[in-house]
């Protein structure tokens, strides 16, 4: 019942419009911070994440440290800039509602892997708003740009045409 009234109600969206503005908001200043700020770089942040991962009690668990270790420490420059940008593209896809349900994706992807390097702050919580945009789907962008876009895209992409006529 209440996932029907989350992809279906217009009060639903309208609420959920203002959830994505909040997130929007969220992420691309965080994004544009680490951009304009000039001195973002992730190594540091990984190789704390890694230290986590051993010890007595460890805050991060060993096969994501090992993962940080293996890929994300040798490819540090690719992935400050996978965070910076992509922190802002999700602002700001969430704050138009563009490929909103997309945009939520990558934001959750992006929390889990703060999450799972030991980093707590305003994560959880953004993640927790994000599920609901996500179950949501559609009618998380219906006040915003997918409106517009969604139906393009159907009629432009659409088969509408007998494959078997045409042989």
């Amino acid at each position: 019942m209440f996932v029907r009234f989350l992809r279906e109600s217009k009060i639903a969206a309208a609420l959920l419009l203002i959830l994505r503005l909040y997130l929007g908001y969220k992420w691309l200043t965080s994004g544009w911070g680490k951009i304009t700020g000039g001195g973002f770089n992730a190594s540091g942040f990984l190789q704390g994440a890694v230290t986590n991962a051993s010890g007595e009690n460890p805050t991060v668990q060993p096969w994501w440290g090992s993962f940080l270790e293996a890929v994300a420490i040798p490819n540090a420059n690719l992935f400050t800039y996978l965070v910076m940008w992509g922190e802002v593209l999700v602002g700001i896809a969430l704050i138009l509602g563009i490929f909103t349900t997309f945009a939520a994706l990558m934001g959750a992807i992006m929390n889990f892997a703060f999450l799972f390097s030991g980093t707590v702050s305003v994560n959880p919580q953004m993640l927790l708003w994000t599920i609901f945009i996500l179950v949501a789907g559609y009618n998380a962008g219906r006040f915003g740009l997918d409106r517009y876009i969604f139906p393009f895209f159907r009629q432009r992409f659409s088969r509408n045409e007998d494959p078997i006529g045409q042989i």
